[in-house]
C-alpha cells in the first residue's frame, strides 16, 4: 500500500474574507476560496445563472436541424454510449425530444460486438432495422471519433447530428452538425460538460428554436429544468470537473432528488441502492445509483438502465431497476474475484522487480470489467495501471486508470510512436483510457508501457497526495456543519473537504475483518470514527485526516468522522 503525503491547500484569506462578506458561510467561505471560487456568482444554483448555449460550437445549426426534423417528422434515432452519461445523456433526448413532437427512437452499441462509438457497423445495423432506415442520428456521448461511421451515414443519405464531449482527434467526421465544447473552434466557456450536459444545452436551444417558429409559448412549452435528476446522475457518474456551471446543474438535481420530485426510475434506484432520496448527494449519485446504471453496460445491454430512466411508471421502472441491481451484484462478484487474482500477481511482480506502472492480464478475464480492476490496483500501488482481458481476433483488450503525476493518454501516444505496431487503436484523456493490442505483444507493451511513464515523468515510484484544509476549528465540529457541508456538491476538481487534527484514542476495534471503528477525542469532544478498509490498530495519539460526515441511525443523526488517512 502506497503510503500518502498530507498537503495543505493554500489558504486564500482575502478572498475567502469578501466571499463571507458577499453572505456566504464563514466555513464555506474559507473553503470555497481555497478551491478558486473567487466571486459570490460562481456559488449561484438558481437557473438563471446557468452559462447560454449560444457560444456553443454548430449550436444554430444543430437546433434548426433538429427543429426541421420534428416539423417534417422525420425518423430520429439516438445513437448512446453504454455507460451512465451515455444512458442519462439518451434518456434527455428521448424525453425531450418525444415532448417537442419528435419521432424518436435509440440505439445502444454493444460494447463486445460493435465496440464504441458511431462505427460503420453501428451504421448498417441502423439500416437494417426493421422500422426503417433512420432520416437523422443524433449521437450522445460519443461521435467525435466516428470519422469512417459519419462517412458511410452520408453515403446512405442518413444525416448525422453529434453531440459530445470528448477531446477530438486529428481529423473531424463530416456530420451535419457537431456539438462538443472540447471542439477546437468552441468558444463556450466551459469545457467541462459531460455528455448528458452537452445534450442538454442543444434541448435547450431547440426550445428556443420552436419557440421562435410558433410550436408553443411560455406558458406550455415543455419544462427541460425537470430533467434536472437525469443530468445530475449522468454528470456525476462521469467524474467530469465541478466547475461552476457543473456544480450548478447537480445542485439542481439533488434538490428535485430531495423534495422527492425524481423521476420514477431514480426513485427506484434509490430504493433499490437502499438510499434515501431526501439526504440525496453526490456521493449516492457517484458510487450507488451510477454504478446501477453502468452494470448494464458492462455485462448486459444498456438499454435495460435507459428504459429505467424513460418510464413514467413506477412498477417498471422497480422492475428495471432492481434488474440493474441484479446485473450489478453479478459485476461485483466477478469485479472480486479478478481483483483478488490480479493483486496476488501483481504482489509477485512487485516484489521480483519493482515496476513504474501495473500492468495485468488474466485469460479468464471479463472485458466490461477490467476497467474497475485497473481502478483498484490504481489505489492500491499509486501507479499508472492497465489490466487486459482476451478480445476476438488474437486481440487484448485494455482500460486503464491512471494519478495525477501521469497522463495516460500522452503515454499510450508515446508507445505507439516509439512502437508503431505494437498498440492496435487507444483512446481517452489523463485519468483513464482504453486500447487494444495483440495478444502476442503483452510483454513488449509490458515494457514499453513502464518505459514510457518513466520518460514521460522522469521518476519511477510515486506518492499519492492528500491535500487538505488545515485544522477544523472545533466549533464547527456539530450537527449543524456537517448538514451544511453535506447540502454541498463536492466531487471532480471540488473536491469534500478533508481536515487534519490531533485526536486522543480512547478505543478502537477492527469491524468484518476490514476496517477500523474508532472514539477519539478532541478539545474534550468525543466522536465516533471510521476507518474504511484499515484492520491495522493505531496509537493512542493520532494526527488524522479526515472529513466530517454523519451517521443516521434508528432515527437518530450524530456527527462521525471518516478517516482518509492517521499516523502518530
Amino acid at each position: 500500500m502506497a503510503r500518502p503525503v498530507l498537503s495543505p491547500r493554500p489558504p486564500q484569506p482575502a478572498i475567502a474574507n469578501q466571499l463571507n462578506a458577499a453572505g456566504l458561510h464563514p466555513l464555506l467561505a474559507q473553503l470555497f476560496a481555497a478551491r478558486h471560487v473567487t466571486d459570490i456568482q460562481q456559488t449561484s444554483s438558481r437557473w438563471n445563472a446557468l452559462l447560454s448555449p449560444h457560444d456553443l460550437h454548430d449550436i444554430q445549426q444543430g437546433t434548426q436541424l433538429l427543429a426541421d426534423a420534428i416539423e417534417e417528422q422525420w425518423r430520429i434515432v439516438i445513437v448512446a454510449d453504454y455507460d451512465c452519461d451515455g444512458a442519462t445523456a439518451c434518456a434527455i433526448g428521448m424525453r425531450a425530444l418525444t415532448e417537442m413532437g419528435a419521432d424518436v427512437d435509440f440505439f445502444v452499441p454493444n460494447r463486445f460486438e460493435t465496440g464504441y462509438g458511431l462505427s460503420p457497423e453501428v451504421i448498417e445495423l441502423l439500416v437494417q432495422h426493421p422500422n426503417g432506415k433512420p432520416d437523422l442520428i443524433v449521437t450522445v456521448d460519443n461521435g467525435i471519433a466516428s470519422v469512417d461511421g459519419v462517412q458511410l451515414a452520408n453515403e446512405l443519405g442518413i444525416r448525422v447530428l453529434i453531440t459530445d464531449h470528448h477531446l477530438p482527434g486529428d481529423a473531424l467526421p463530416a456530420a451535419a452538425a457537431i456539438i462538443n465544447p472540447s471542439h477546437p473552434n468552441c468558444t463556450f466557456p466551459s469545457k467541462n460538460l459531460a455528455g448528458v450536459g452537452v445534450i442538454f444545452y442543444l434541448m435547450l436551444a431547440l426550445r428556443a428554436e420552436l419557440r421562435e417558429r410558433g410550436a408553443f409559448d411560455l406558458e406550455d412549452q415543455p419544462r427541460l429544468d425537470q430533467l434536472a435528476d437525469i443530468l445530475a446522475l449522468g454528470t456525476v457518474a462521469d467524474v467530469v470537473k465541478l466547475d461552476a456551471n457543473n456544480r450548478l446543474l447537480v445542485t439542481q438535481g439533488l434538490k428535485q432528488i430531495r423534495q422527492g420530485r425524481a423521476h420514477a426510475g431514480i426513485q427506484a434506484l434509490f430504493n433499490v441502492a437502499g438510499r434515501q432520496p431526501e439526504q440525496a448527494n453526490g456521493f449516492d449519485l457517484g458510487f450507488a445509483i451510477g454504478p446501477r446504471i453502468n452494470a448494464a453496460g458492462r455485462l448486459d445491454d444498456m438499454s435495460i438502465g435507459i428504459r429505467c430512466l424513460c418510464t413514467d411508471d413506477p412498477l417498471e421502472a422497480m422492475e428495471l431497476a432492481q434488474e440493474l441491481d441484479r446485473i450489478n451484484q453479478a459485476r461485483r462478484q466477478i469485479e472480486t474475484q479478478m481483483h483478488q487474482s490480479a493483486l496476488q500477481s501483481v504482489d509477485q511482480m512487485m516484489q521480483l522487480e519493482p515496476r513504474a506502472s501495473v500492468c495485468v492480464y488474466q485469460a479468464g478475464w471479463h472485458q466490461g470489467v477490467v476497467g474497475l480492476v485497473a481502478s483498484r490496483l490504481k489505489e492500491r500501488y499509486w501507479r499508472p495501471t492497465i489490466a487486459f482481458a482476451p478480445g476476438d481476433n488474437g486481440e487484448l483488450k485494455g482500460s486503464g486508470r491512471s494519478i495525477p503525476d501521469v497522463h495516460l493518454r500522452d503515454v499510450l501516444d508515446l508507445v505507439s510512436k516509439q512502437h508503431p505496431s505494437l498498440i492496435l487503436k487507444f483512446g481517452g484523456h489523463a485519468m483513464a483510457a482504453g486500447l487494444s493490442i495483440p495478444a502476442q505483444a503483452l510483454p513488449q507493451f509490458q515494457q514499453a508501457f513502464d518505459d514510457a511513464v518513466i520518460a514521460f515523468t522522469g521518476k519511477s515510484h510515486f506518492d499519492p497526495v492528500i491535500e487538505h484544509d488545515g485544522s477544523l476549528d472545533s466549533t464547527f465540529m456539530d450537527l449543524g456543519t456537517a448538514e451544511l457541508l453535506a447540502q454541498q456538491v463536492w466531487g471532480a476538481g471540488f473536491p469534500a473537504p478533508t481536515f487534519v487534527d490531533q485526536f486522543k484514542v480512547i478505543h478502537q476495534r477492527v469491524l468484518k475483518d476490514k476496517h477500523l471503528k474508532l472514539r477519539v477525542e478532541r478539545d474534550g469532544l468525543i466522536f465516533d470514527a471510521i476507518w474504511f478498509n484499515q484492520n491495522e490498530p493505531v496509537a493512542d495519539h493520532i494526527e488524522m485526516a479526515y472529513r466530517l460526515d454523519i451517521n443516521h441511525w434508528n432515527g437518530q443523526s450524530q456527527v462521525q468522522l471518516m478517516v482518509e488517512f492517521a499516523q502518530h
